[in-house]
């Protein structure tokens, strides 16, 4: 099967049009030009080729887009986001990319972007993120669980009572919509168990159950609490419904020292330290 670099002919007539108008578009416009230009040029037909990138990819079957998808990646060819576009539009072409979430690098994220939280993906992906070493990739498959995690709040809780990948289960539990006092518990107990208060306190409020309301309050009113604790407590409470308006003084506190400190510094008084700094180096030289 042919291909073709459909980005790399764009960017030959993006960079001819750019050249033939310089200086008559601010950079800010540019921004707004250039992927309407893109779009455009999807429709556009190519007359060495006879058709236009949309009509190039709309003339091929379900499983000469997957393969071409799969080439691309393999040889270096450039992914158009028209090819990718093909093949989102096609549910039929789901069935064919599930296999490739556990092939090779590059294919895999390319599958993954066009599956997105569909529910044929999620359990694929929770076993992924219990084998897999790729951070970025583990991370990617975590976000679309969390869109669909109602999918996998069973396989979930399993691996959480074994022990596997704990601190990520918790947080596909804690976007679990369907109402559980089992998962209530967990996030309850693990919160009050003394793990990290801004983590748990953010699973509490994400899966949003006011019973937890009593739990943060007291929390927030311990003394020994810091500044970014206090922080995520306060959102927490307010997400569930709840509000905390008592005056706290976290003087001495680090990161509100840091904060403020920041907040009350003159521009100017940076600037002159700045330009002090540029003449200590210059001095050097």
């Amino acid at each position: 099967m042919k291909l073709y670099d459909f980005d790399g002919m764009f960017d030959e007539k993006l960079s001819a049009y750019i050249s033939n108008n310089v200086g008559k578009y601010k950079e800010s416009e540019w921004e707004d030009i250039i992927p309407a230009m893109y779009t455009k040029f999807g429709d556009t037909v190519i007359k060495s080729l006879g058709v236009s990138p949309n009509g190039y990819y709309r003339s091929l079957t379900d499983e000469e887009l997957v393969k071409s998808l799969c080439s691309h990646v393999k040889k270096g060819v450039p992914v158009s986001e028209f090819l990718c576009r093909a093949i989102e539009e096609r549910p039929s072409c789901k069935p064919m990319l599930l296999p490739l979430l556990k092939g090779e690098d590059g294919v895999k994220q390319y599958a993954a972007n066009i599956l997105g939280s569909s529910a044929e993906a999620i359990p694929l992906y929770m076993q992924i993120i219990v084998s897999e070493n790729d951070e970025d990739f583990k991370n990617q498959c975590i976000d679309y669980i969390k869109e669909n995690a109602d999918l996998v709040a069973d396989s979930a809780l399993d691996y959480y009572k074994k022990g596997v990948q704990r601190e990520l289960m918790l947080e596909i539990l804690s976007r679990v919509t369907v109402r559980s006092d089992e998962i209530f518990n967990i996030l309850l107990n693990e919160f009050r168990c003394g793990g990290d208060v801004q983590v748990f306190a953010g699973y509490l409020a994400s899966y949003g159950d006011s019973r937890a309301l009593p739990y943060l309050l007291d929390k927030i009113d311990e003394e020994g609490i810091t500044y970014p604790e206090f922080q995520e407590l306060k959102y927490a409470i307010e997400a569930l419904g709840g509000e905390y308006d008592k005056e706290r003084d976290f003087t001495g506190d680090e990161y509100y020292d840091l904060i403020h400190s920041s907040q009350n510094t003159d521009g100017a008084d940076i600037f002159a330290a700045f330009n002090e700094g540029l003449g200590e180096d210059k001095k050097e030289d």
